[in-house]
């Protein structure tokens, strides 16, 4: 009973995440992906986005219309279920916890930023290691980099929006100058790729 019990436990967690950090010029790209997303696809995705610190949920909801997969704001402490696209909340750094549950933290702003790619990436790569897959997109800072660095570091995949199709090349930029992407991916190449995770 104890071992049914454990293996129904072991199916709400997430054994493969990917995580998407952006800045300015992410969101369209990020609206024209995620409806060409298999809908079984059980890679759980977190999306970190820079915004105002004043910004509504209503992200979320403009991401629900835009695939056939479930997704929501993230809460304090919540497990990464398989399948989910979970949004880091205004305002919040995004933490994965070792549990595999997520944290979030008020802490001061990294690269200016808050949430902050950085913070997320290097949590999720000392949980998830090899299981782990990060996309950095367009962006006008150098946020994302070092925690791309940790993800490599730890066995994970690293891929970087092509700065030629960025709408704000700095960030993708800044990330290949200083370490070697598995992939430099257009964005009509995003969804194939990611569909691929499984």
């Amino acid at each position: 009973m104890e071992q049914r019990k454990n293996l129904e436990e072991d199916q709400l967690v997430a054994k493969q995440l990917l995580v998407i950090g952006g800045s300015a010029g992410s969101l369209d790209v990020l609206l024209r992906v995620l409806p060409r997303l298999k809908s079984k696809l059980q890679t759980a995705i977190l999306i970190v986005l820079h915004r105002k610190s004043s910004a509504q949920t209503s992200l979320a909801d403009l991401f629900c219309v835009k695939t056939k997969r479930k997704v929501k704001e993230a809460d304090d402490k919540e497990c990464i279920q398989p399948g989910m696209i979970y949004l880091a909340p205004a305002d919040y750094h995004l933490l994965v916890e070792q549990d595999k549950t997520l944290a979030m933290d008020d802490s001061e702003k990294v690269n200016y930023s808050r949430p902050s790619i950085d913070v997320t990436f290097e949590t999720a790569a000392d949980v998830f290691t090899n299981k782990l897959t990060c996309l950095l997109l367009s962006g006008a800072n150098n946020d994302g980099t070092e925690g791309l660095k940790r993800v490599k570091e730890m066995g994970g995949k690293v891929w970087v929006q092509d700065p030629r199709n960025a709408e704000v090349s700095q960030m993708p930029k800044n990330a290949l100058a200083t370490i070697e992407a598995d992939a430099i991916l257009e964005e009509d190449k995003m969804a194939d790729f990611i569909n691929l995770l499984d």
